[in-house]
């Protein structure tokens, strides 16, 4: 069970993936095979899609695929690197709360006023907009994760990408490359 949570992220966004394309192929099967198609196809595709950016996010923050600006940061010793990634994951926590409480506030008033989609007549539309705070919640796990690891000691930064350094490590510039 440890496991499947560890990478929960990663199959549902496999899944995901997996019914956009199943759906796209069906539906250009539809128009240019049986000369129809599928009303609902792509809205269904637009909020599978929503779900995907969500869940994609709160992965990418869990394996550190985030794009970092920590060139100045890097300047500086293991300690002052960690109190500065404490200071951001700070913000981040509080900016991703605030989120929170604002999207759920706004699927609750749909959810109150009871709005259907627009071509799936069956579907609320409140059903699809509850990925806002199912992946903000996700979000602030992973953050708070990291927030976690970085009270312990267990490591001094964000843990970004640092595309810079991939780069001279690409091309050999070995001496250049310092971490």
């Amino acid at each position: 069970m440890k496991k499947f949570f560890n990478h929960l992220e990663e199959y549902i966004v496999a899944f995901l993936l997996f019914v956009m394309t199943l759906l796209t192929v069906i539906n250009v099967f539809f128009r240019y095979v049986l000369n129809s198609h599928i009303d609902w196809a792509m809205e269904l595709n637009i909020i599978v899609f929503g779900w995907l950016i969500f869940f994609g996010a709160s992965w990418a923050v869990k394996i550190g695929a985030h794009i970092g600006m920590e060139s100045f940061v890097n300047l500086f010793s293991d300690k002052i690197k960690r109190i500065f990634a404490i200071f951001a994951v700070t913000i981040c926590l509080v900016y991703v709360f605030i989120i929170i409480v604002g999207s759920y506030t706004y699927v609750e008033k749909i959810y109150s006023i009871g709005i259907l989609s627009q071509d799936i007549k069956w579907l609320p539309q409140w059903v699809p907009r509850m990925i806002m705070p199912i992946g903000y919640g996700l979000l602030l796990f992973r953050l708070g994760e990291i927030f976690y690891s970085l009270m312990l000691g267990r490591q001094n930064t964000f843990n970004l990408l640092d595309e810079a350094k991939d780069v001279l490590k690409k091309y050999n510039f070995k001496d250049e490359v310092k971490k």
